[in-house]
């Protein structure tokens, strides 16, 4: 029986990455063009466009848990979906994002050039705000100028999926947006259990038995008292410490 689960569970992963693919298509090639023909601003499309993609992420991580591929628990969401909201996450799995952005209503992350490359995501980073870390200047005064108008932004200080369960150097990103736009600082902990789809692993690498992602919301982090270092850089390099420590800490607790 074991084995036939296994064997399940690895055919209905392929499924699951075929139906992001071809969902990701259809959002681009139709959903998204028959829904920018309504009025309204353009920070109104956008929402609109990022409901959509909630909403689809949604269905997603519903279709991987009825498939039987994995399980999952959210503590602590009455904390999301708030305006001038830095979401902090720690990154262990390929679809963290996806995870968060099916509980997020409207929200935009950073995400690497080359995936304007990827059929599957071309259409929601176009479409859904979605901010380019191809210049890393730019990238923050985006950032900065899209929570300062009310927008909830996502951002995975370690830049890559962690290795091997241990975080990766964080980088100091998140700390410069936050300090330059006054936002709130909320810290997501994200687990997996056992370890799957990492860096290190293949798609197809799949663990003994289905895998249960916790994602655990903390309290805000507070950052006044960087206000007054003798410095930005001072202030950023101090902040990405403390944001350090709390992920560290976190996750040895969970």
């Amino acid at each position: 029986m074991s084995r036939i689960n296994y064997v399940w569970r690895l055919i209905a992963t392929a499924i699951s990455f075929i139906s992001f693919g071809v969902g990701g298509v259809i959002l681009w090639w139709f959903i998204f063009p028959v829904a920018n023909q309504f009025s309204g601003s353009q920070k109104i499309k956008i929402n609109r466009n990022q409901r959509m993609v909630h909403y689809s992420f949604y269905l997603f991580i519903g279709l991987m848990h009825r498939l039987g591929i994995m399980t999952y628990e959210v503590i602590g969401i009455e904390k999301l979906n708030r305006p001038k909201q830095l979401v902090v996450a720690n990154h262990p799995t390929l679809i963290d994002v996806v995870f968060l952005l099916s509980r997020i209503k409207h929200a935009t992350c950073i995400v690497k050039a080359a995936l304007l490359n990827n059929p599957a995501m071309r259409g929601p980073i176009l479409n859904a705000g979605y901010i380019s870390n191809e210049n890393s200047e730019m990238m923050i005064d985006q950032c900065s100028e899209y929570l300062k108008t009310g927008g909830c932004l996502i951002v995975f200080p370690e830049g890559t999926r962690s290795q091997a369960d241990k975080l990766s150097p964080f980088q100091r990103g998140a700390a410069a947006i936050a300090l330059k736009s006054n936002c709130i600082i909320t810290p997501v902990t994200i687990t997996c259990n056992p370890s799957t789809l990492t860096k290190a692993e293949a798609w197809y690498q799949i663990p003994k038995k289905k895998f249960h992602l916790r994602m655990v919301v903390g309290d805000d982090i507070g950052f006044d008292e960087f206000y007054d270092a003798q410095s930005r850089p001072i202030a950023v390099r101090r902040l990405t410490e403390k944001l350090t420590d709390y992920f560290t800490k976190t996750k040895k607790i969970l």
